[in-house]
Order: C-alpha cells, then sequence, then structure tokens
C-alpha cells in the first residue's frame, strides 16, 4: 500500500502530461479537483478539450470514499458559478458513461466524459465542475475544480 501512495504522484504527473492537446479548435485546459470534506485527502485532476461543439472531459482522482460499490460509478456535473457558491442546478451533464476504470493496482481512478457545451463557453463565464457518488452510494459530492 505504502508503495502505491509513493507512485501515485509520479503516475498521476505522466498520466496529465499525455492529456494536453487540441483538435484546433483552442487550447485544452486543466482544472484542479479539490476533495470535499467526504473524500478528504484525496487529490483530482480534470482535462477539458474542445472538440466542436462537444467539451471532453478526461480526470484522473486518487481514490473514492470507503464503501463504494463496485464497480465505481461517478457522475460528473457543470454548475454556473464557483465550486464556493455553484448554481441550483447542473448546467450540463457528463454522464454519456459514469463507469470508471481503475488504475492497477495503484489506488487511483480515471474517467472520460462527454458534454453537449463547446469548451469556449465553459470559460466564457464562471462554471465548477462536481464529480458525484452514485445515487446507491449516497450521491455525495467528492470533488469540485473551478473552470478557469
Amino acid at each position: 500500500m505504502r508503495a502505491s501512495r509513493l507512485l501515485l504522484p509520479i503516475l498521476l504527473g505522466a498520466w496529465l502530461t499525455g492529456c494536453s492537446g487540441s483538435d484546433g479548435a483552442g487550447d485544452s485546459i486543466e482544472v484542479k479537483l479539490t476533495a470535499t470534506p467526504r473524500n478528504a485527502g484525496r487529490l483530482g485532476q480534470a482535462t477539458l478539450s474542445p472538440r466542436g461543439e462537444r467539451t471532453e472531459l478526461s480526470a484522473f482522482i486518487s481514490g473514492v470514499p470507503l464503501g463504494m460499490t463496485q464497480p465505481v460509478r461517478l457522475y460528473a456535473y457543470v454548475y454556473a458559478g464557483s465550486c464556493a457558491k455553484p448554481g441550483a442546478q447542473p448546467a450540463y451533464e457528463l454522464n454519456n458513461t459514469v463507469l470508471t476504470s481503475r488504475l492497477g493496482p495503484v489506488d487511483g481512478w480515471r474517467l472520460s466524459r462527454s458534454a453537449q457545451v463547446p469548451l469556449a463557453t465553459l470559460r466564457a463565464t464562471p462554471y465548477a465542475l462536481v464529480l458525484r457518488t452514485a445515487p446507491a452510494d449516497g450521491g455525495y459530492d467528492i470533488f469540485c475544480g473551478d473552470i478557469h
């Protein structure tokens, strides 16, 4: 377990290095995901990439709360506002799929999602990206990151 904790920052850095790029319609942006109290001590990073009229989300998180149903299902939402003050309802859902991929023996998860909104729209005004557990696992917010 200790070795996996030591490898996590190295794998996270390597994974993020391979996530940059775009389709020529603009640059990808990185969003630091901050763990909520329900997932304290965990790390996360998301990359938002423009794909025409869509935005692709690729994220890595270092872990989920103990006791979550396997396979892990996480929901992703974009709220108007910020993590400190999000809107009442999600502006966009990124839930074309909710399954995550485990990163081998390392305590971490990878997820990919897509939103039917151009990245330029998400960058034009303040938005927050929220990762939430499945309803069967309580529907709790476990990460949030402000989109800049």
